[in-house]
């Protein structure tokens, strides 16, 4: 089965963390498209404006006419679902009450791509305060079960759920529902997978927070959470779980999420060239530049592969 390497996001404009002139070019033409470039050099990404807005048809074709029919996209079911305190906080609203008419809006959002079978995974992320418990189960369980149907993936951050792995393997497996595999900061309270749990779900979800315990919980910005780049022997192991994966049966979705100044991508190629993909397209000289473990592994615009 394949193995599926992307990020988490493609457009990152502003900020000191922004890819705009290193891996997007600084000089664009007229038109330039960043999910056209992008979709040159990766096969799979996971979408995070999803989780901020119901997503809208328009916009998933537009997303679809712009991307080969080969492309795939896995997409972060919007945080009314998942994380109630910050939707109440940034839609301004004081109750928080979920219905299948929501659920309804999302479907119909992500329709196009679903419907062209273009849809990896359906991610449900849940933030550490979910913790396990006789109520959180009842609702995620409820949640899975009206988004049957859809290739789920489920994140839980609390070690609570590790603590009891057994009943939620059992929760996750009933519902066909991949238990996310997370790299990131380990803390007292996070949750313990020091493997990719098999469940019955037909795909497997990993996704790479980054390692920078020391700005996890305090930062300037939200982006140093995510200034955190792998080295090629970090990504070692992680590409030999996702090969085990594989050689099971299942797709396998790895998304880079440390996104600052487009220490994503430049992982996301060293780790794909660790499976032993292709990677087509040129890249800028900047993004070569400033992280020189891509030299040799991916093509620098107007450069033969070896320099």
């Amino acid at each position: 089965m394949p193995i599926l390497v992307g990020t988490c996001g493609w457009s990152y404009p502003s900020g000191r963390g922004r890819w705009n002139g290193i891996f997007y070019p600084a000089r664009r033409p007229r038109g330039f498209d960043e999910l056209a470039y992008y979709a040159e050099r990766f096969d799979t990404v996971e979408i995070n404006s999803t989780f901020y807005r119901q997503p809208d048809i328009a916009t998933t074709q537009r997303w679809m006419a712009r991307t080969p029919a080969s492309f795939l996209f896995s997409a972060k079911l919007f945080q009314k679902f998942t994380h109630p305190d910050m939707f109440l906080a940034r839609h301004r609203v004081a109750d928080w009450d979920v219905t299948r008419g929501d659920l309804d809006v999302f479907r119909a959002g992500i329709d196009p791509i679903a419907s062209a079978g273009r849809l990896a995974a359906l991610l449900l992320q849940f933030p550490p305060s979910f913790r396990a418990g006789e109520e959180t189960r009842a609702y995620l369980d409820w949640l899975a079960g009206a988004l049957a149907g859809y290739p789920l993936a489920v994140e839980l951050r609390h070690r609570s759920w590790s603590d009891e792995s057994g009943a939620t393997r059992a929760l996750l497996s009933a519902h066909r529902a991949a238990w996310a595999w997370i790299d990131e900061p380990k803390f007292e309270g996070s949750i313990q997978q020091p493997s990719l749990v098999d469940t019955d779900a037909p795909i497997a979800y990993m996704r790479l927070h980054g390692r920078n315990a020391a700005h996890w919980w305090q930062h300037d910005d939200a982006e140093d959470r995510y200034d955190y780049l792998y080295s090629a022997e970090e990504l070692a192991p992680i590409a030999e779980t996702a090969r085990s994966a594989a050689a099971s049966g299942r797709r396998v979705m790895t998304y880079l999420n440390n996104h600052f100044s487009a220490k994503a991508p430049a992982n996301a190629a060293v780790l794909r060239h660790q499976l032993g993909d292709w990677l087509p397209a040129d890249y800028p000289l900047e993004m070569t530049a400033r992280y020189p473990e891509l030299k040799g592994i991916v093509r620098t615009a107007g450069l033969p592969l070896d320099e």
